[in-house]
Parts: structure tokens; C-alpha cells; sequence
């Protein structure tokens, strides 16, 4: 069976959710919006049943933590999406937070909220931070041992002093998802909306 290609969000309020099924209809792309959840409730194998029955992708799903320490639901099911046979993980958006238990990823890239590439790290608002190449978080520790092939850094989805925010078209998140469709070579053959003054 053909793989489905996806994106995995470190996060998953409703905030997210909203951001990313605008998004997905900018995109041509899916969202599991049964995803949301903060905890995330579904299972790994609830998700990828989920991810198999939508008619195209790339396809956008959530995981979330909400400060579990250790491994917790959202990282559980994000393992089980990230390593199953019938699914081809384009990249990965972390999202950053104010965690307590200090949980971190290596990133490639982050989005400031000024909608800036850096090489920094970001905080929850979207400012650079001084820590080269990684980012704090709820539901970021297993992404460093997985082979995804691009994690972009942003800060709170939707928010980030409502620089991200969805009546803006979410610009940072809109941007952070571009460039890793970009880099997968997913949109080669499609015009990708990269003008943010024609977001609605």
C-alpha cells in the first residue's frame, strides 16, 4: 500500500487544531482534527487508522503532552505514527513551551515571530533564544530518536503575541509547514502560497 506523507505537530489545544485545519484547506492538505487533544486521547494505532483513511495528503496530526514527565500519551503515539510502514514523515513541527521538566529537541530550523529563519532556538512567544539548535517543550524528546528528516522550531501556535494568530492566516505555522513541504519536494509540481499578503 502507498505510503501517506505527514507532518507531525508537537501540540495539540484547540488553537492548534483551528490553525492547522485553515491551513490544510490553504494547502490542498488533511488534518486529523481527532488528533486534538491536550493530553492526546487517541493511540498511535487509532491514529495511523485515521491517517490511512484520508483520500490525500499530506496529512497534519497532533500530539501533545501537556507536561506529562517522561514519555507520555502524546510521545507514545507519536513513536507509533513516526516508525509505522505506512507512513513517510516529511518533517516535523516542534513546538515550543514554558515546560517545567525541561524537555528538549535538537531543531534544524526555527520560525521567530517575526516569521524570521534562525539558526537559535525559540521560546513560546516566538523570540529567539540563545541555545543553538534546539527548543524546549512538552512533547519534544523522542523526535531526536527518530529519523524525521527536517524539525522546525516555532512557538505557541496560534498565538505568539498574535503574530500567529488564525485571522492573520497564521503566518508563522503557515511558514514553519512550508518549508518543510519545500524541502520534502512534496509541492514540486504545486504553486505553494508563500505571498503571507495574500493570506486571507
Amino acid at each position: 500500500m502507498k505510503k501517506r506523507k505527514v507532518i507531525l505537530v508537537t501540540d495539540g489545544d484547540q488553537h492548534v487544531q483551528r490553525a492547522l485545519e485553515k491551513l490544510a484547506k490553504q494547502f490542498g492538505a488533511r488534518c486529523i482534527s481527532q488528533s486534538q487533544g491536550n493530553p492526546s486521547r487517541l493511540t498511535g494505532k487509532q491514529l495511523v487508522d485515521l491517517i490511512l483513511q484520508t483520500p490525500y495528503d499530506p496529512v497534519f496530526v497532533m500530539f501533545d503532552d501537556s507536561g506529562i514527565i517522561g514519555e507520555g500519551s502524546g510521545e507514545q503515539a507519536l513513536r507509533y505514527v513516526a516508525t509505522h510502514e505506512q507512513i513517510d514523515v516529511l518533517g516535523a513541527v516542534a513546538v515550543a513551551s514554558d515546560t517545567n521538566n525541561q524537555e528538549w529537541t535538537k531543531v534544524d530550523i526555527c520560525v521567530d515571530y517575526d516569521g524570521n529563519l534562525t539558526a537559535y532556538g525559540v521560546d513560546k512567544e516566538g523570540i529567539p533564544e540563545w541555545e543553538f539548535g534546539r527548543i524546549n517543550g512538552d512533547t519534544v524528546y523522542c523526535l531526536d530518536q527518530l529519523s524525521i528528516p527536517i524539525i522546525v522550531g516555532i512557538g505557541d501556535i496560534g498565538k505568539m503575541r498574535r503574530r500567529d494568530d488564525i485571522r492573520s492566516g497564521c503566518r508563522i505555522t503557515r511558514k514553519a509547514i512550508e518549508y518543510i513541504l519545500e524541502r520534502s519536494k512534496h509541492d514540486e509540481n504545486r504553486k505553494l502560497h508563500t505571498d503571507f499578503s495574500e493570506v486571507e
